[in-house]
Parts: structure tokens; sequence; C-alpha cells
């Protein structure tokens, strides 16, 4: 790690401005975090809708070890060559949670020469986008116990609230608790909390093709059960209007650089273990409607972020890589059945690929 963030630090960064401007961005259309990262506006994304789009890259891995398997320094890796050999290449990457980052897998910006910068904002509070999905999760949470509070209108069974809170840390004292106690602080029941990247807001919000989609997501978000066993939304709340102000910026791509100066976008983080394990749709077809060629990743191995790529985010999107890497590293194919867990792998990716590509 010591080595990567020397190299990261020695890199010569270029102004924000130039790396948008490297996609036909001009400087009224990006609203500056500092001087090297930058969110991309809603009103340039909504105006490039009737643009071709470029070519769709996914990487992907067999089974990785526990420290993760190279997709993000091969995604890195690739995008920089292709902008070396003169295409127009962008790098479409998640958010990095502090879960992992503060654990044993360390930081999500790639590694060596295939690093994203500033890394070291990146895998920390970045643009706060992280802080802003924590806040309308929990926004949600306090709202559905201030109703059991205040009379309970809506006859919800406290018995059958399924809707947590959620913290982006590792904390196991938090992860069953019970809430209400003392007088006056609601209704007493158990509950507990779940990291931010497992949230069901995180998933929408890379889901969400503009704000009226991710407010109707979000409306739609099942928190509970009445007596009689009615689901209870988020909408039934009226809690959808609110979560959507506070996830406004959040929406909005993430513009930074590759130590070749070459655009990434880096949004979103959903767990492939909870949810479809991929950035935003938001940030890759912008990506895709102002580059030849976009190379993304999709989380843990092929048997499951590979398999929610194409099946979850490709069918909603209505997108199709035109190809997909396959990251087997010695280490990897020691821990996880050596060359016939590789091919596997390709079949299963070739097999699920050729069934989105029919739709």
């Amino acid at each position: 790690m010591n080595t990567d963030i020397e190299i990261a630090r020695a890199a010569p960064k270029r102004p924000i401005a130039e790396i948008a401007a490297k996609l036909g961005i001009g400087a009224q259309d990006i609203l500056p975090y500092g001087h090297d990262k930058a969110k991309i506006s809603r009103d340039f994304i909504a105006g490039l809708s009737g643009r071709p789009q470029g070519r769709l890259i996914l990487v992907t891995a067999i089974n990785p070890t526990p420290a993760g398997e190279g997709k993000t320094t091969t995604t890195v890796g690739l995008g920089d060559a292709l902008n070396r050999l003169g295409a127009r290449a962008t790098i479409c990457i998640r958010e990095a949670s502090l879960g992992p980052n503060f654990g044993m897998k360390g930081g999500a910006a790639g590694g060596g020469r295939a690093q994203v910068i500033p890394m070291e904002d990146m895998n920390l509070h970045f643009t706060g986008d992280f802080h802003a999905i924590t806040s309308a999760h929990n926004l949600l949470s306090a709202m559905l116990d201030n109703h059991l509070h205040w009379g309970n209108a809506l006859d919800i069974d406290p018995r059958r609230i399924s809707w947590r809170r959620v913290l982006d840390m590792n904390d196991r004292v938090l992860r069953d608790v019970v809430l209400g106690l003392g007088p006056g602080n609601g209704v007493p029941r158990e509950s507990g909390f779940d990291i931010t990247v497992a949230s069901e807001v995180m998933a929408i919000l890379c889901l969400a093709r503009d704000l009226d989609d991710l407010q109707d997501r979000l409306g739609r978000i099942v928190v509970a059960q009445t007596r009689d066993g009615r689901p209870v939304t988020a909408r039934d709340l009226q809690a959808d209007g609110a979560m959507t102000v506070l996830l406004r910026d959040a929406l909005q791509p993430n513009l930074v650089q590759t130590l070749e100066n070459n655009p990434a976008l880096v949004h979103g983080g959903p767990f492939a273990n909870i949810a479809h394990g991929c950035n935003s749709v938001i940030a890759t077809t912008t990506a895709l409607h102002l580059s030849d060629y976009v190379v993304t990743e999709a989380g843990f191995g092929a048997d499951l972020g590979a398999e929610k790529f194409l099946n979850i985010k490709c069918r909603k999107a209505g997108l199709a890589p035109s190809a997909v890497v396959l990251v087997a590293t010695v280490r990897a194919l020691k821990m996880n059945g050596g060359v016939a867990r590789s091919d596997l792998a390709v079949e299963n990716v070739g097999a699920v690929q050729a069934g989105a590509a029919n739709l």
C-alpha cells in the first residue's frame, strides 16, 4: 500500500477541467470538488440522450482471494492502454466503502501504475455520496419510527418491520440492537445496522436514470407490513421526496483521472453479494455517450458480479458489453480449483452474455 501511495503522490495531476475537456465536457458543465475531482451536471447528462454510444467492456474475475483479485487494476490498466493507442476510453468503477478500506481488503483505486487518483480521497469521504446515502436511508428509518410513535395511522406491525439502519463502517456490536428504550423514545423493538453499501438505497441510486426515476424507485421500498399483512412503502410514509432531496447531488457521477491523466467516472458501490455490484447506470451511460470505449468492472467473481451485471444492470439499462475480460491470477487459481475453475468461469460468462444479448 505504501508503494501505491508513493506512486500516486509522485504522479503529475492535471486540473479536473482539463480531464473533462478530453470528454468534450465544458467547464460550465462540471461541479468541481477541489482541483482534482468534480461532478458532471444533470443538465449536461440530460443533453446526451440522442448521441451514439461507444463499446462497453466488462472486467470480471474467477472467484477471488480474500483480498480481491486485480479487477480494478486490470480495468484501469486496460483503459489507459486504449487511450495510449489513440482511442477515447473512459474507466467506470465503483466508489470505495470505508468498511473494507479500514478492514483487511484495503482500498479500491487500483494499484501500481494502474491507479485512479486522488486515491486517498476516493478511498475516504470522496464527494460525500456515501454520507448522502447513509442520511437518506436513516431518514426513512427515523420517519418509520416516528410514525409508530405518533399513533401508527398505517397500523404497522412492529414485529414485521424489515427496514434497518446503516453506517459505512464495520461495527459488529451494532448488527443487532434494541431501539426505543426509555420514556418517550418510541416503540421498543429489535433492529440493527447494516453497512451503507448494503443499503437498498445504494442499489436504487445505481440503477436510477434520473431524479424522477430515483424518487419513483425510492417510493417503492417496502419497509414493513401492517397487522393484516399488507406491505408498507416509503411512499406510504411520505419519505420518498425528502430522500430524493438528500440524494440530489449524489446522483451526479464523479469525474477523476488515472495516473496517466485519463478520465475515470467513480460512482456508486453496492456490494455484489447484496445487490448487483456495479457502478451506476448514469455513470456508465454518460461515459458511453462520450467515449469510443468504456471499461467497467463487476464485483466479486464472474459467477456473482458478472452474472448480476449482465442480468440486472444490462437488462435494466439496455446495455450489452462487446467484450468480457476475465482476470485469473495464479493465487486465485490455487485457491479456487485451478484451470478447471477458470474454464468454468469462461463458460458461464459466455452463457449469460448470450442470454442477455437475446433480450
